[in-house]
């Protein structure tokens, strides 16, 4: 399991430096497994957002989008199971009083084995897993000797579920409150619409809801940055189906969200597919798509085919049909659902671990080298930065007449401080695509020099050119 923990650090700490991501209430030392986006890693992640969206609600002509409320009646989680199955395996170190999710504890531990020990002590652990057994749970991480990262012991509890959501009262006065909780997913919203949207849209089946939306988790460990967060978005299309008809549209969604996987420009090789051994008990198939993080293979999106389950315990639980009357065949039914659930705050890490490079760029002795964002042109926060050579002689006033052509199109930046290498420097660890220099020649026949981020190359073309040269490499 080949890691490289040296530039998940650099990513890191390039996030911070850079206006990517901070830790939340920093200056309180922090909240623990929240994050703030900064200037430019909020821009990224609107872009992979919109990006996203488009994928689904413009293209498919059978696909729209919703935006539900992120408290949800209660029993909307006694309907969904989240009440009672939404648990993970917990173990507390009895020494450092430190709690770990069994699943990553030992996971954490397999990164330290070869890969033959490794895959074993994982199939362990998932047939584990699969059968509850927590008390083999238990003796799996004792005979591995597996130590707490804290203590160093083993002095293990035992092991015991632990509700994930998050809870809160509704109510101005606290003791006519009702609990109610955060959401721990932004599915359930769909499901309780089914018919407002079906029946306002008149969308015939197959036809899919798509949404983005906040999301709660009170993971017992939270780590690895935005990997794994407390507070996380996620962008999720159900997609409502024939019975029976289940199987086709899984494999039909799962090679449609790989290729969207691979339209981010990235090689087939940095995926997989990953089947999941147990399934949730709403399931009949599931699989993740995992990418090759610095830190290993990792889930970014999963593919389930969740059967009636939803549909039919909302209808149990509300007394509402949510049924559909399919003409074709002339049968009402309750719809079976595939789902696509991709998480956003990975996805943004997942596109930073793609971009980030430290390149030496060494030449006739003499020592340089740069740090770069190889963003897709689309997903880059800012898409084009504009510099006049010096702060004299028109040139700040021909720069800027390039960018307001170009604002309203997308996201320029104008810069005149330091030299215009140092400047390139910049936009190249923000990863901004172009840069144009505005220089005394601009003034004589109109041509500025167009830098290429990745190539490095310049060439001069016509500041007439600029704005379009740009929308075609970000369509």
């Amino acid at each position: 399991m080949a890691t490289d923990q040296n530039k998940f650090q650099a990513i890191i700490s390039h996030c911070k430096e850079y206006g990517f991501i901070f830790q939340s209430s920093e200056i309180y030392d922090g909240l623990s497994a929240v994050y703030d986006y900064g200037q430019y890693g909020s821009e990224l992640k609107r872009n992979i957002r919109e990006y996203w969206w488009k994928s689904m609600t413009q293209m498919h002509e059978n696909i729209v989008g919703i935006d539900a409320a992120i408290f949800m009646h209660p029993t909307t989680w006694k309907a969904s199971g989240h009440v009672d199955n939404f648990s993970d395996p917990m173990i507390d170190n009895k020494d450092s009083k430190k709690r770990y999710r069994v699943d990553h504890l030992i996971e954490a531990h397999v990164e330290t084995l070869d890969k033959a020990a490794g895959e074993a002590l994982l199939e362990q652990m998932d047939n584990l897993l699969k059968n509850d057994d927590y008390a083999g749970l238990r003796d799996l991480i004792i005979n591995n000797n597996i130590k707490c990262g804290v203590s160093g012991t083993t002095n293990w509890t035992d092991v015991r579920q632990f509700n994930l959501m998050f809870s809160t009262q509704l109510g101005s006065v606290s003791d006519e409150a009702s609990e109610i909780y955060l959401r721990p997913e932004t599915a359930q919203g769909i499901f309780v619409n089914f018919l407002n949207v079906q029946k306002t849209g008149r969308m015939k089946i197959p036809f899919g809801i798509a949404q983005v939306g906040k999301a709660f988790r009170n993971e017992i460990v939270a780590r690895q940055f935005v990997f794994r967060m407390r507070e996380f978005e996620q962008m999720e299309m159900q997609f409502f189906v024939r019975p029976g008809t289940q199987k086709e549209w899984y494999e039909y969604w799962k090679e449609e969200r790989m290729k969207w996987h691979l339209g981010l420009g990235i090689a087939a090789d940095k995926y997989k597919f990953h089947d999941h051994i147990k399934l949730a008990h709403y399931a009949d198939a599931a699989c993740d798509i995992e990418y090759n993080f610095p830190i290993g293979f990792k889930e970014v999106e999963g593919v389930h085919s969740r059967t009636d389950f939803d549909l039919k315990r909302h209808q149990e639980f509300s007394g509402k049909k949510m049924q559909y009357f399919d003409p074709e065949i002339n049968q009402n039914y309750v719809p079976y659902v595939i789902e696509t659930s991709i998480g956003l705050d990975r996805t943004v890490l997942m596109v930073l671990s793609e971009a980030y490079e430290e390149q030496d760029l060494t030449k006739d002795d003499k020592a340089d080298s740069r740090v770069v964002l190889k963003f897709p042109p689309k997903l880059a926060p800012i898409k084009l930065a504009v510099f006049p050579l010096t702060k004299k002689d028109g040139l700040p006033e021909l720069a800027r007449e390039l960018i307001n052509e170009c604002k309203q199109d997308f996201y320029t930046y104008y810069e005149e401080k330091d030299s215009i290498g140092k400047r390139y420097r910049r936009q190249d660890a923000i990863g901004t695509p172009f840069c144009i220099t505005v220089d005394h020649q601009t003034k004589e026949d109109g041509t500025v020099t167009i830098r290429h981020r990745d190539s490095m190359e310049q060439e001069r073309i016509p500041m007439s050119q600029v704005r379009d040269l740009v929308l075609k490499a970000i369509r």
